[in-house]
């Protein structure tokens, strides 16, 4: 307990320099930050649910383009 006695000067601003240098966060600066994050990924990218529907429009797509590829090419 002396030797915290004796450093306690060193400790004190040993915390306030990493407190000023925002080294430690808060819950709720995490929490902001982690609203942002999801809020940017909504922005730049499609859930998984809109790609498969998607995929498979363009699967049906394909398959109409093949029939009428077939259908010219019987009428030949």
């Amino acid at each position: 307990m002396d030797k915290f006695a004796e450093h306690s000067a060193v400790i004190i601003i040993i915390l306030i320099f990493l407190i000023q240098q925002r080294i430690f966060i808060t819950p709720e600066q995490l929490e902001k930050k982690h609203r942002e994050i999801m809020e940017d990924i909504e922005e730049k990218f499609v859930s998984i649910d809109s790609f498969r529907d998607l995929k498979a429009q363009f699967s049906e797509v394909k398959e109409k383009i093949d029939k009428m590829y077939d259908l010219l090419i019987d009428l030949r």
